[in-house]
């Protein structure tokens, strides 16, 4: 289906007319459209939260299968830069876990806390930055952060509509990852799981960077469905 019969579809009469002229400008058909499908999730999305990716679906299913077997009763999960819920609220309800979502943007959260009451799931939400130390302890780390580098190269459609508090990180797009990784020890329990999507070029900093301060880490880079190395996962076995 195109995005104009998207548009014919899905989005009042009154507004189509106003709606196609925001296309052709390339402004987001799911914005225009008010909701995407993520893991069989009805997701509701606004120019606050990112909108979720095939890629991070494939975060989603990758992270469930480990978790599957490195797990047999209740866990406990951590959504790192939740955005619109998409990763906490799919994972809910694929797992036996209690599942605590943190954002630093209160109007993302608020899209967020929709969302899980329209898919039915309880999560825990909490206004929080991810740079800093998080509350608890937890089974699971998983986070879809910011990782484009300040001066990295990004569609011009995503740059103009897209937050860019949830694209754009310092330190080459690798800031999110080092602060997570600084506390993870400090939150995680014995037996755990880190999962981490990553830029499609991120991985030999990344891999440099954790034989350097964490040697003791078990890890894996993972592709996603089109042979890019998008995504790291850190595990206690």
């Amino acid at each position: 289906m195109t995005n104009e019969e998207l548009i014919h579809k899905y989005c009042p009469l009154e507004k189509q007319k106003e709606a196609l002229a925001k296309l052709k400008q390339g402004y987001p058909v799911q914005y225009l459209i008010g909701n995407v499908d993520f893991c069989g999730c009805l997701i509701n999305v606004n120019e606050n939260v990112l909108i979720p990716r095939f890629e991070t679906e494939t975060l989603v299913a990758k992270t469930i299968k480990y978790l599957k077997r490195m797990f047999l009763g209740p866990i406990k999960i951590a959504d790192l830069g939740t955005g619109s819920g998409c990763i906490a609220i799919s994972l809910k309800k694929s797992v036996d876990a209690e599942i605590w979502a943190f954002d630093i943007s209160d109007v993302a959260l608020n899209l967020a806390k929709e969302n899980a009451r329209q898919n039915k799931v309880a999560i825990n939400f909490e206004q929080w930055d991810i740079s800093k130390k998080i509350p608890g302890k937890y089974d699971c780390l998983i986070s879809n952060p910011p990782y484009i580098p300040e001066d990295g190269f990004v569609e011009e459609k995503v740059k103009k509509y897209e937050p860019h508090l949830a694209l754009f990180a310092k330190d080459n797009g690798l800031y999110f990852y080092k602060k997570i990784l600084s506390y993870s020890q400090e939150v995680l329990n014995e037996k755990f799981l880190i999962a981490f999507e990553i830029g499609d070029n991120e991985k030999s900093l990344l891999e440099q960077y954790l034989n350097e301060e964490y040697p003791h880490f078990k890890y894996v880079f993972e592709k996603d469905l089109v042979g890019l190395d998008r995504y790291l996962f850190i595990f206690s076995e």
